[in-house]
């Protein structure tokens, strides 16, 4: 009887080890250190992690730039949880957009349409995978978006996992929401070369939200109307059929803020400013410096305001009701363009 007790327990934990749900404790300073090998660009000019360098500049640094931060760390913390029911377990495809970057103590989670590329061009540099190019702009966009280039946190044990989520400085940046929505619609259907987006998602909208397509447009899918993309997404047959694409899936499906406990927002907003705060706690502003880039072709709120001048009332709350966690968790305003009453 006995034996077949200890039996059942072994098999217990031998079971649990196969579970994929990954619990971690947060505190404010963190004495496991940064691991990595390697020919990584640009050594830490601190003995201590990013991540001992942010808290302890809690009470050194009162400078605008970190209490901003500060500010929204905190307001982030405060809205998770006044907005979250009930804290689920975190999970291992949670964690496919959190990039690892062993040699400097860093998790990024990168939100499509919110300078990602750039952000993943960096962290070839930083991770020295970036096959001996010094400046992230050296970088092709399709290799810094290629698989297997740099690791996501999913791909690690759960012990691994855990470990660098109580060790390393984790970072996101966002955008205000109906800025990137425009700029994913933007970008992925009004460009004449994106005709795989245009045959899977294009082909698809207009069979389902277009009276009496063409046939041309039924095979083409490559002249999708922004009012056609909003009734696609508030459809909620869209999201039963499969999960939305990374480019217009809402930031806190794809980084799960309230489950992670981000150390730093970063805003596309004010982009250089975060990015340069990022780097600085990283230690590496001295060897690499985050890319500027043209703002000619950027989305801006003027923008959106005239793509929103095509959607109804009803459909205007439907889609803001669609990303209003977004708007409450990264603490941005309703939109002045909207009609909700």
């Amino acid at each position: 009887m006995r034996k077949a007790k200890i039996s059942r327990m072994v098999l217990a934990m031998c079971l649990g080890s196969f579970v994929m749900g990954i619990f971690y404790f947060q505190s404010n300073l963190k004495s496991a250190s940064p691991q990595g090998s390697g020919q990584a660009r640009g050594s830490r000019k601190s003995v201590r992690s990013p991540l001992q360098t942010l808290y302890a500049a809690d009470s050194m640094d009162p400078s605008p730039l970190h209490l901003m931060h500060k500010a929204r760390r905190e307001l982030l913390h405060d809205a998770c949880r006044s907005h979250t029911r009930k804290r689920r377990v975190l999970m291992r495809d949670d964690l496919k957009h959190v990039i690892v970057d062993d040699h400097h103590g860093l998790l990024y989670c990168y939100v499509p349409k919110v300078a990602c590329t750039n952000w993943k061009r960096v962290l070839l540099v930083l991770t020295g995978e970036s096959g001996g190019l010094n400046e992230p702009l050296q970088i092709p966009a399709n290799e810094a978006h290629a698989p297997g280039r740099l690791r996501a946190l999913s791909e690690y044990s759960a012990p691994e996992i855990n470990r660098r989520l109580r060790a390393y400085l984790k970072f996101l940046f966002v955008r205000e929401p109906f800025e990137r929505l425009v700029s994913a619609y933007r970008n992925k259907f009004t460009r004449t070369y994106n005709t795989a987006f245009h045959r899977r998602y294009g082909t698809r909208i207009i069979r389902k939200h277009r009276p009496e397509p063409r046939p041309e447009a039924l095979e083409r899918g490559d002249d999708v109307s922004f009012a056609e993309f909003v009734k696609y997404l508030v459809d909620p047959s869209t999201r039963r059929e499969e999960p939305f694409n990374e480019h217009w899936e809402r930031a806190h499906a794809l980084c799960h803020p309230c489950l992670l406990g981000y150390d730093v927002v970063g805003k596309y907003e004010t982009l250089h400013e975060d990015a340069a705060y990022v780097l600085r706690l990283a230690g590496v502003d001295d060897h690499v410096t985050f890319p500027s880039t043209a703002g000619n072709a950027r989305t801006t709120g003027d923008m959106a305001s005239d793509f929103f001048k095509s959607i109804s009332p009803e459909f205007q709350k439907k889609l803001y009701e669609l990303y209003s966690m977004d708007f409450l968790l990264f603490n941005y305003s309703t939109p002045a363009y909207l009609q909700l009453t």
